[in-house]
């Protein structure tokens, strides 16, 4: 009798769409170094990090990615609330393809931030309507896509209104993000999730929520989540994430959670984003003197106005 050897299992290809860095101050428990080399050794095909609401990580990981050759995204999450009552809205991760859309991004962060105090944001659907005065061009946020992360906890109808929402506005530029983290809850957002992906046609896309490059920073990730509640960790509860499992898994085991196509979808959002960083050049501002005047001379009347 003949031995038949076993052919290797064939790994994915997968991008990691979904990634905070420890710049998601008090959240992220990895360097975007940590993060971006993390990826490059579990053989990804690219990594977005996607820090909230601010874009203070991507300098560090674009060095790196440049040292380890990975294709990287840059994106933020926005958690989005309803003005007037605050309540909950949609969460999503926005990943700019292009300079422009990096701009749009930009853009629309520093509004956020402006609208709360220093260390928090606020941000609205409206914003992405084309309801900020002065930022129309924010409407549908040109040239980024748009992920939408929903809950297991969340109903139907909500991730369905969040989905038909995000399809108004960004077309094909959207899709459902499916994360998969061996929770309770996990066979019930499989189902809304592919339900809500039938209804709306939008795609879905495996991801990770990552906060850590390796399971074994949970204890800090727990330290970071006790540090910013002010509380002790062991008087923390739910409030703790409750396993290890948002760090960068191996293809071998994300594999066996999602479905094939779920998974090639990463590799095709992220084909879209073509932005980096390096396309970024200073541009200094225009000088605002009057007509026939230097800078020099402009400042030095104004000096001995003053006096």
């Amino acid at each position: 009798a003949s031995l038949h050897r076993l052919s290797p299992p064939v790994l994915p290809r997968y991008a990691e769409l979904h990634c905070k860095s420890n710049f998601s101050f008090l959240t992220g428990a990895s360097h975007p170094e940590e993060l971006v080399e993390r990826a490059a050794a579990l053989g990804y095909g690219a990594l977005a990090i996607t820090d909230e609401c601010s874009l203070a990580g991507v300098v560090r990981a674009h060095l790196e990615a440049k040292t380890q050759q990975l294709h990287l995204v840059i994106g933020s999450e926005m958690r989005l609330t309803l003005p007037g009552s605050g309540a909950p809205h949609a969460r999503l991760v926005l990943l700019a393809q292009t300079r422009r859309g990096y701009g749009n991004l930009s853009h629309w962060i520093t509004v956020a931030r402006r609208r709360a105090e220093k260390g928090s944001y606020v941000a609205h659907p409206g914003d992405v309507e084309g309801k900020v005065p002065n930022a129309p061009m924010l409407a549908g946020l040109p040239e980024c896509l748009a992920l939408l992360v929903p809950a297991a906890a969340q109903p139907f109808e909500d991730v369905f209104a969040h989905a038909m929402w995000l399809k108004t506005w960004f077309q094909d530029r959207a899709a459902i993000a499916l994360e998969l983290l061996h929770r309770a809850g996990d066979d019930d957002l499989v189902d809304t999730v592919v339900r809500v992906s039938q209804f709306t046609g939008l795609p879905i896309v495996a991801a990770g929520d990552v906060l850590m490059h390796v399971r074994s920073r949970k204890p800090l990730q727990d330290t970071l989540t006790a540090t910013r509640l002010a509380r002790p960790v062991a008087e923390c509860g739910f409030a703790l994430e409750p396993n290890a499992e948002q760090h960068l898994r191996s293809r071998g085991r994300l594999a066996a959670l999602y479905q094939g196509e779920w998974l090639e979808n990463t590799m095709v959002f992220a084909g879209r984003c073509s932005f980096s960083l390096g396309e970024l050049k200073y541009e200094y501002p225009q000088e605002i003197v009057p007509a026939g005047e230097t800078p020099a001379s402009w400042l030095r009347k104004l000096v001995e106005a003053g006096i």
